[in-house]
């Protein structure tokens, strides 16, 4: 017997499975991986979650003594056919019960994350102060729990490769069924206990292709929500550091009354920019929009490397564009800060410094690569 064309289609939605790996570009890392203290805990939640619909908890135990006891010299293979199904279906249970402990807990983990996120967002909402001690405490915690998420993928991707192996198994017993049957020496009673074990096999094939749809669902589902996450938590460090929950879209700088502090569409030496903060004034806010558009780069390309580039106007006498270097470096540097505290290693940034005929104030530009 071949192997069916669903348990294709199966082996090879495992193959997409094991390559599927959450990406750990440890861009929001820069704390242990423990609780601080004092932080605010919140109750977790332990719901029961049942194995997916269509598995084999409900089929009957084969027991391998029970088989193979004709005598014809085709019984022996019978009674290791039986054995090899008997086995394969305690380990069919064995990860039904992991698959339903690992959804249960990552349940879990998801809740008590959202939990945090809501209670940092909700005192954000009515506002703070800037910096507010006890939310970067809080956004420690949030932070441990979403690297909860990431371990659950990780987790969901091992249990993979163990359900491979059965529908591995259970390729290979199919096709040992096959070729039994079709041994002389065999007696009836030989043949009649091959289709019941050929029956036994094919649905435990069934179970295998629902876990591994379950299975590949969940990874798909949890991998989008902790990538969108890590976005959102870059979006509350600038909110934190700011003391309020809402800033301009990056989009909408260009339209205000006031100069415009972050654009997008310029360009140099032929590169377009993630975006540019101009600094036409004092205490220009930009940290909020330059967040969402690093952490957006970032969720397109977990491991992108950033280049400033602090651009003076090159017009004016060699003392106005002497000064004017001087100061864009100065915030250059202050750009680099503020992406150091979001928690984005300093390997992953470089800083450089240019003149330009084509900007009348002091830019500094933020590239992708």
């Amino acid at each position: 017997m071949s192997v069916p064309y669903r348990l294709i289609g199966t082996l090879a939605g495992m193959a997409l499975l094991a390559g599927c790996q959450m990406a750990d570009d440890g861009f929001w890392r820069g704390r242990s991986g423990e609780e601080p203290a004092g932080a605010a805990e919140v109750e977790e939640a332990h719901d029961a979650v049942a194995p997916p619909a269509g598995s084999a908890p409900d089929l009957p135990t084969i027991d391998a003594a029970a088989y193979g006891g004709a005598g014809s010299v085709v019984s022996g293979k019978v009674r290791d056919i039986a054995g090899e199904i008997q086995a394969l279906q305690a380990a069919t249970r064995r990860n039904e019960a992991a698959y339903a402990d690992r959804l249960s807990r990552a349940e879990r983990n998801a809740q008590s994350y959202h939990a945090t996120v809501a209670a940092i967002a909700s005192r954000l909402q009515i506002g703070t102060t800037p910096g507010n001690p006890v939310l970067v405490s809080q956004y420690g915690v949030a932070q441990t729990r979403l690297d909860r998420l990431a371990a659950d993928i990780g987790g969901f991707n091992t249990l993979g490769a163990a359900v491979a192996s059965n529908a591995a198994t259970a390729a290979y017993v199919s096709d040992a069924i096959d070729a039994t049957l079709r041994l002389s020496g065999a007696v009836e009673e030989d043949h009649r206990q091959l289709l019941e074990l050929r029956d036994a096999n094919n649905r435990i094939l069934v179970g295998v292709e629902t876990a591994m749809s379950a299975l590949n669902a969940a990874v798909e589902r949890r991998t989008a929500h902790a990538h969108a996450e890590r976005t959102r938590m870059a979006w509350l460090a600038g909110a934190i550091a700011n003391g309020r929950l809402h800033g301009p879209a990056l989009v909408e700088f260009g339209t205000q009354a006031a100069p415009s502090a972050l654009s997008v569409g310029l360009s140099l030496a032929g590169r377009q920019p993630l975006a540019v903060i101009r600094f036409d004034r004092d205490d220009v806010e930009y940290r909020d929009a330059l967040y969402r558009a690093v952490g957006a780069a970032l969720e397109r390309k977990p491991d992108a490397v950033f280049d400033l580039v602090a651009v003076a106007p090159a017009g004016g006498t060699s003392g106005e564009v002497a000064l004017d270097s001087a100061a864009v470096k100065r915030n250059a540097e202050e750009v680099l800060r503020a992406l150091n505290r979001m928690g984005l290693p300093a390997d992953r940034v470089s800083l450089s410094a240019t003149t330009s005929h084509d900007t009348a104030v002091n830019e500094v530009r933020v590239f992708v690569r």
